[in-house]
């Protein structure tokens, strides 16, 4: 390797990035608190069950042969359904998980 591609490489990927350490975002040392860990389970589930129900909505829009606004209403009501309820499940299973 040349010279010139080593001194590309170290420019692109330095070696000597600070680490972040543990918990700093939350401002103590201690990690997330309960309610974090409930309103990302609640995140992550709204985003799972959105997906979800951009795919089956989608499809199941698709087959009774809606078109148009119709289909985005049809599939953004599911999404939204569909999401809340999965993050619902998902936010209870984090706080079930808390201490």
């Amino acid at each position: 390797m040349s010279r010139e591609v080593k001194m590309l490489l170290i420019y692109i990927f330095p070696s000597t990035m600070p680490a972040v350490p543990a918990g700093s975002i939350y401002g103590n040392q201690q990690g997330p608190s309960c309610f974090d860990r409930v309103k990302l389970g609640f995140m992550m589930g709204f985003s799972v069950g959105m997906a979800t129900g951009a795919l089956f909505g989608g499809f199941t829009a698709l087959r009774y042969g809606l078109r148009g606004r119709e289909l985005l209403n049809n599939v953004g009501k599911v999404m939204m359904q569909s999401g809340g309820t999965f993050g619902t499940f998902m936010s209870i299973g984090a706080g079930i998980r808390c201490h």
